[in-house]
């Protein structure tokens, strides 16, 4: 059996089990992302239930054996990021992104490091460009980085194969990208409007190749609240609108 004692983690999703159970993925330093079934967690008085929050850095122990683990312990780390409105969603995108890309078991140490900034960044006005970065930086961890070169012409518009990379086109305009908005995603420097929104477009057909047709929630939840409080929200904000 396999112990594993106060391993630095984040929560990325929590289910009911049983009657008083939870069914835990969270997101390991040195494990990758992890299955546990926490007992008792849904009980009045279990000390957990205030602790397992999303967002929060978690120390976690567990024991395991096959498939998943169980939970024996849980302490709050030292960095708590404070997400309100419409960052929320931003967190449970970056969330549901892993639960759905990354397989269990693997370790992405770097990326564990990305999370933990992008996170800090959703509260503020870098959170566009910082979900661009993170998506970026999941599609190259999974081996599916994007083909990026530096020598692009910036005046110039370009055709994007996920897998082959930019190809220059006569005509300008969507569905092409502008060179200088391929080498701002290259330099991960995504400072102006046009920037942001060619690196969004780009990413989220990137994304979709690899999600093998299977949607999204998060950002038709995000949707509905807009409509609902009659907020567009930041522009280039969750990737697939």
């Amino acid at each position: 059996m396999k112990r594993v004692q106060l391993e630095p983690a984040w929560l990325l999703s929590q289910r009911p089990y049983l009657e008083t159970a939870a069914l835990l993925e969270v997101f390991t330093v040195n494990h990758g992302r992890v299955g546990l079934v926490a007992r008792n967690v849904r009980t009045a008085t279990s000390k957990r239930r205030g602790v397992l929050q999303p967002f929060r850095n978690l120390l976690l122990s567990w024991t395991e054996r096959g498939e998943l683990g169980t939970l024996t312990a849980a302490e709050a780390g030292p960095a708590t990021m404070i997400l309100s409105g419409q960052e929320v969603f931003l967190g449970w995108y970056l969330n549901e992104l892993m639960l759905r890309l990354l397989a269990r078991h693997d370790a992405y140490p770097r990326l564990y490091r990305d999370y933990a900034s992008t996170l800090e960044a959703l509260s503020g006005p870098r959170a566009p460009a910082a979900l661009r970065i993170f998506e970026k930086h999941l599609l190259m961890e999974l081996g599916y980085g994007l083909h990026l070169p530096t020598d692009l012409e910036p005046e110039a518009w370009y055709d994007f194969d996920v897998e082959a990379g930019p190809h220059r086109r006569e005509a300008t305009g969507p569905p092409g990208y502008r060179g200088s908005s391929l080498l701002a995603l290259a330099e991960e420097k995504l400072v102006t409007v046009d920037s942001l929104r060619d690196a969004r477009r780009l990413l989220r057909t990137a994304l979709a190749s690899h999600l093998t047709g299977r949607e999204l929630q998060t950002p038709g939840l995000l949707r509905t609240v807009r409509a609902a409080t009659g907020d567009r929200g930041r522009e280039s904000g969750v990737g697939q609108k």
